[in-house]
């Protein structure tokens, strides 16, 4: 499952937002270095909200929706089916086989307030039962062997097709395949996005993942459909960070916190219209028809979606962004001046040769690593960030992909703990601004950490009582994947923030790869010890923030030093 938040977190959806939520509580100084930039002209002439900016995030709301739908769409065509033995003395596998006959606890072992899904009693007679009677004098109950053959509760998931029964590993396997392609994406997407421009990005990845998605309805195996899983997610997983940064691009500076959580938000319905699609196309085959044939439309974006303002400046081309500045300004009933459109151009000139001026000095500069060894606190972010982002991930995606092993209707457990992702980004968003960052983390994980540890000793029959806890969990994990995005990028410094938020982000994708084994873990050990990982590792994260300083009300840091004295008290 990728970050739209989530991940399914993407890196340069997590640059943008980190320093759009910014520059809503700060002023950067590089900003007001120059006399017009883009924002100024949003601001004063274009207008910060007006229907070209709804135009533009109704179109990225569709395909991000569709992004959350694919994200998650593995969950279910990979779901777990429930199996026994079948039991040649007493059934023919030339016949369709009731799952839970009476005579069922004859022949296999209880298991909970079940059966056993992989082992049998062994045979200990030459005699037969029939379909109806199965006799117990038939086995030896003391000697358990495993399945030669097995009977499936139903047919809905490629467990059946592809003979997945006890094979919870491999099962597992596909969706850490699926998130390891989110992350061979990053290269990729950033390769296209900057030589051909975002929207064109768009476009590719969006109908890249149709054409995958579909193709992988009529695989019937196990290894080409994991390698279209892992192919899918590498040429398609990219377009919600495309589409996050068209749509933050051009929206004004006081608004783009509240776009990254509206952006957030869809991608949220998007998991949520996943599993109630789920619901009703039961058929794994038939669901994924269903949620990739309409993504075939999105190849319509390549017309229809404008491109990147600040990429059409960043390559010269400079009448292409004024003409999507003129045609937004006519649109929401503005007036662009053709002296800002000049004094835009020099300012894109200008830093230009500033960027190419910081290139040069970088030739004379020690390494980075370096650098951070050289300053402690930095180096202790670099240390801690990281557990911050592998905790994240992990049971951010951990408690999405378990929801469907609790009891109750696993598709209505999903959807719930998907939508209740969407309250806890709008607190984050509310809370970090009024109490801090480092309340809004510690807090999120010591809730999530508790409610782990309730979650565990939870009897199975408190249904209603387990899913309540399950939720609140979700909900602090939620707001800790939007607080961790803005915080660690305020924790470093501008000139290299880019390249340590990376490498914080990057060392998170392990927590997102590991999660969706989770379930195998369970099934080698025991139910809840997802659970326990989950408790202790949101409890030891919670407690490393508190080694780092609060970032509320500071300025940006633009160098080392600067970074490294965030919170100390500074001599008059």
């Amino acid at each position: 499952m990728e970050q739209g938040p989530k991940t399914g977190v993407d890196l340069k959806k997590n640059l943008v937002n980190a320093a759009d939520n910014q520059s809503a509580h700060v002023k950067v100084e590089d900003e007001t270095k120059t006399g017009v930039d883009l924002d100024k002209i949003l601001v004063e002439e274009i207008g910060q909200f007006g229907w070209f900016q709804v135009r533009t995030i109704v179109l990225a709301a569709l395909v991000v929706i569709f992004s959350g739908i694919a994200s998650s769409e593995y969950v279910f065509t990979t779901g777990r089916i429930d199996t026994r033995c079948l039991i040649p003395e007493c059934e023919s596998s030339e016949q369709p086989a009731e799952f839970s006959p009476s005579w069922i606890l004859n022949a296999v072992p209880a298991s909970g307030g079940s059966f056993d899904g992989c082992q049998r009693f062994a045979n200990v007679s030459a005699g037969a039962g029939s379909f109806a009677t199965c006799p117990a004098d038939l086995f030896d109950r003391d000697t358990l062997v495993d399945c030669e053959e097995y009977v499936y509760e139903n047919t809905d998931t490629i467990v059946y097709d592809f003979g997945l029964a006890c094979q919870e590993w491999m099962r597992s396997f596909i969706g850490s395949a699926h998130t390891f392609g989110t992350l061979t994406a990053l290269p990729i997407t950033g390769f296209v996005s900057d030589r051909w421009g975002r929207r064109t990005s768009l476009a590719l990845n969006a109908f890249s993942r149709a054409v995958l998605g579909l193709l992988r309805s009529w695989v019937n195996a196990y290894v080409p459909f994991t390698l279209l899983q892992f192919l899918e997610a590498t040429f398609g997983s990219g377009v919600f960070s495309c589409a996050y940064i068209l749509v933050m691009e051009l929206l004004g500076p006081k608004l783009r916190v509240a776009g990254g959580a509206a952006m957030n938000t869809f991608f949220c319905i998007g998991n949520i219209c996943c599993g109630l699609l789920a619901w009703a196309v039961n058929d794994w085959r038939r669901l994924t028809q269903v949620i990739y044939s309409p993504m075939f439309i999105t190849i319509f974006y390549f017309w229809i979606i404008p491109e990147s303002v600040r990429w059409y400046m960043s390559k010269g081309r400079y009448e292409e962004s004024e003409a999507v500045l003129k045609t937004a300004a006519r649109v929401n009933g503005g007036r662009l001046s053709d002296k800002s459109l000049q004094a835009l151009r020099e300012s894109a000139e200008e830093e230009k040769r500033k960027k190419a001026t910081e290139e040069l000095e970088k030739a004379y500069e020690p390494w980075l690593i370096v650098q951070v060894f050289r300053h402690k606190q930095i180096l202790i972010r670099c240390i801690v960030s990281p557990v911050w982002w592998v905790t994240n991930t992990f049971i951010y995606y951990g408690l999405s992909i378990n929801a469907v092993n609790m009891s109750g209707n696993r598709y209505m457990n999903y959807v719930a703990v998907a939508a209740v992702e969407i309250p806890g980004y709008w607190t984050s968003m509310f809370l970090m601004g009024k109490i801090g960052r480092k309340p809004v983390l510690i807090g999120a994980f010591w809730v999530c950490a508790a409610c782990q540890a309730a979650y565990v000793f939870m009897p199975a029959s408190y249904y209603g009582l387990s899913l309540t806890v399950y939720l609140i969990g979700k909900y602090a994990i939620a707001m800790v994947m939007t607080a961790v995005y803005v915080y660690t990028a305020e924790l470093y410094p501008t000139k290299y923030r880019h390249s340590l938020f990376a490498f914080s982000s990057m060392i998170g994708r392990i927590g997102s790869i590991l999660a969706p084994l989770t379930p195998a873990m369970a099934d080698s050990t025991f139910d809840e010890f997802p659970f326990v990982l989950f408790g202790c590792f949101a409890l030891v994260s919670g407690a490393l923030v508190f080694v780092t300083p609060e970032t509320l009300g500071t300025t940006l840091p633009d160098t080392m030093d600067e970074a490294d004295n965030i919170g100390k008290k500074q001599p008059k």
